[in-house]
């Protein structure tokens, strides 16, 4: 086989290669977009957040240890911010620092005021909101799978 002959053959093989992952390509690319247009969001207004803490888990309970992270977030509800229906990804401890915060969860409404700490599973659906005409602050201490990225606050699963 001359070079020019095995370059061709070699070039075309590659052209092949090359068409089949772009065709591929396109395809991941188009079904990746249909879901994550088709995901849905949670309805937030007024409300900031940052993350201050977070830290994989390695202690005196190694069926825990690397598996999950403890995250520290301070939440700012405007006045007449407002979370919609919402569950969260992982467990956690909710502790008011200003501000008084109504939270509603299965037809109840309660009202958690400065200094207040509440437990919420994750698992259920609720809402939380600021009612009043002053600035709402909460740190959320949460439990979330290691790899976990982005917001912990996700829609229900039956939406």
């Amino acid at each position: 086989m001359k070079r020019r002959e095995f370059i061709t053959l070699f070039g075309g093989a590659m052209e092949g290669t090359m068409m089949r992952f772009m065709l591929l390509l396109c395809v991941a690319l188009l079904c990746g977009t249909g879901r994550l247009a088709a995901q849905q969001t949670v309805e937030m207004r007024g409300i900031t957040s940052v993350v201050k803490m977070e830290e994989v888990t390695f202690g005196h309970l190694p069926e825990l240890n690397g598996k999950f992270k403890l995250r520290a977030t301070e939440m700012t509800f405007a006045p007449g911010g407002y979370i919609g229906v919402h569950h969260h990804a992982g467990p956690g401890i909710r502790y008011v620092i200003s501000g008084e915060l109504t939270f509603a969860e299965g037809g109840q409404e309660t009202v958690y005021k400065a200094g207040e700490y509440y437990y919420e599973t994750g698992n259920l659906a609720h809402t939380a909101e600021n009612k009043t005409n002053l600035p709402l602050r909460v740190l959320v201490i949460e439990i979330l799978p290691k790899d976990w990225t982005g917001p912990a606050v996700i829609p229900p699963k039956s939406q």
